[in-house]
């Protein structure tokens, strides 16, 4: 069976997706879980777009091991120099570099004719040969440019020295039958039996992505880009868990393998959820609530009989079961310990400790929790945040015909802060009076508010999304209590922004609360 080789792009194509932006420290959590996935390609960012995506790439490439690790260059010569300088360090190293093909690209973006193009390209190609010989060449929206082109281009790629070529889809705009032809024009006129790959890179703009990464497969592709859970711009990329468990299950059909870590599948859907806000639906596949759900009557009698009947899959092939679980006031920190390590977290003592805590303060309120509760408990504490604002006391006062107040107590850097606030209801006079505590008032972008489990007990997650000038950070929180849960939702995304970590524009403290966009 040939090797199908998975290229993640979560953050770099992935991060891209609206609203998304995560800190560094995010960042290198889900590369080293891409890396328990087993990908065999990071794409980890696009070093010449600033100083702390130049800083992600590097210390990715520095502490990832056993992916190669791939940075995005323009065909630029200082784009070039910086994606190798970021990946000074890795184990493995690839230069990614792009231009375009279609006529659209060519006269609106580049404002280049077909002939510069073919001639920067092999001048780009044959530079960042200098610095790796792992170099991958792409030229973007090739299904909507002239095919003949296409082939002359990327022909020009191999004979400068690309050892993978990416044919991406940048705009969904082709089906799987068009795709797949081109592949293998590709394939029989281009690469002629040379040592080259052939990479699918596919936008789901008419929900076509998955379904013409695997027509590339069929015809002659050898590696396909993609990201967890599907996120990118606009509609999204191919979905990675989609693609593998395809080639998985009907490797009678593709002939095909990946080295990917099933497993771990679930567990990095539910990691970049978390980080990026991006919410997963219900009937996703692989990785949906829905994904192994029984309602039906008759699907319940089926699988009762035999799972067979009704799953293609097992869903502890994704991950997707764990062991049973009854965790509660009783239990210990050994127990706590042994849970997590059941899960496949692997945790320091420090991390265990914060979690234990946490676990033990919602025990004592809710009682016992499930499986999942935990996985979302662990995924909220295990990245390690910045604590400048640390909640102490909370209570508010709402109902009919009655003024929503809350008072806050906040550990702060210079002392705890109590703050009073009236709003509009519970949540928001909870908002207010957290802002006059921190010194600054960020917008908020985005309150999501869901129960882990379907239980009416169950503990309710918060994600907000905090804007402040061009930064904007994501928080969560967990709490038996919707209305305390969005205070620490709030806090850990205020605590983000306030030390600077939210990406891209580092600031301290004080420049936050003395600039124009606070109070």
């Amino acid at each position: 069976m040939r090797h199908i080789r998975i290229f993640d792009t979560t953050l770099r194509d992935g991060e891209q997706s609206p609203g998304v932006a995560l800190s560094l420290q995010q960042k290198l959590e889900i590369a080293h879980g891409l890396a328990r996935l087993n990908v065999d390609i990071i794409e980890a960012g696009f070093p010449v777009n600033g100083a702390s995506e130049f800083e992600c790439v590097s210390r990715i490439a520095a502490e990832v091991k056993g992916p190669v690790i791939c940075a995005l260059a323009r065909t630029h010569k200082l784009d070039i120099e910086r994606a190798a300088a970021a990946l000074e360090k890795a184990e493995k190293k690839r230069i990614h570099v792009f231009t375009s093909a279609s006529r659209v690209h060519l006269e609106y973006m580049l404002r280049k004719t077909p002939e510069e193009i073919l001639e920067i390209s092999d001048a780009m190609v044959r530079y960042a040969r200098q610095f790796t010989d792992d170099v991958e060449f792409s030229a973007q929206d090739v299904m909507r440019a002239d095919f003949d082109f296409v082939l002359k281009l990327y022909d020009t790629a191999i004979n400068a020295g690309a050892t993978t070529i990416n044919i991406p889809d940048t705009t969904g705009y082709g089906t799987p039958q068009e795709y797949g032809a081109l592949i293998k024009r590709i394939y029989d006129e281009v690469v002629r039996g040379r040592p080259v790959h052939i990479s699918a890179h596919c936008h789901d703009d008419l929900g076509l992505a998955t379904a013409n990464s695997l027509a590339a497969v069929e015809n002659g592709a050898t590696q396909i880009e993609c990201t967890i859970n599907g996120i990118g711009e606009r509609a999204g990329n191919t979905a990675l868990e989609e693609v593998v468990m395809a080639l998985y299950v009907r490797r009678d059909h593709y002939q095909a393998h990946t080295q990917i870590n099933t497993r771990e599948l679930y567990r990095m859907s539910r990691m970049v959820e978390r980080y990026t806000g991006m919410v997963v639906q219900p009937n996703k596949a692989i990785v949906g609530d829905n994904a192994f759900a029984h309602e039906s009557g008759i699907h319940q009698d089926g699988v009762i009989k035999n799972k067979e009947t009704y799953e293609i899959m097992n869903a502890e092939l994704v991950g997707r079961q764990a062991a049973v679980l009854v965790l509660g006031k009783h239990s210990g920190r050994a127990a706590v310990k042994k849970a997590l390590a059941d899960l496949g977290y692997k945790l320091d003592d420090t991390q265990i400790g914060a979690i234990f805590a946490r676990f033990r303060e919602i025990v004592e309120r809710k009682g016992p929790i499930e499986t999942e509760e935990l996985r979302a408990l662990v995924e909220s504490e295990s990245v390690s945040t910045p604590h400048l604002f640390r909640l102490e006391k909370l209570q508010f006062f709402s109902g009919y015909g009655m003024l929503p107040t809350a008072t806050i107590s906040l550990e702060t850097p210079k002392g705890v802060v109590t703050t009073t606030a009236i709003g509009d209801g519970p949540v928001d006079a909870v908002y207010k009076a957290l802002s006059e505590a921190i010194g600054f008032k960020p917008e908020l972008e985005l309150y999501r508010v869901e129960s882990i489990t379907g239980s009416t007990e169950a503990l309710g997650e918060v994600t907000v999304k905090l804007k402040l000038g061009e930064v904007m950070a994501t928080g969560h929180g967990i709490s038996p209590d919707i209305i305390e849960a969005s205070a620490r939702a709030y806090l850990d995304a205020a605590n983000k922004l306030a030390a600077g970590q939210s990406a891209r524009h580092p600031r301290s403290l004080e420049e936050v609360q003395r600039s124009g966009l606070g109070k």
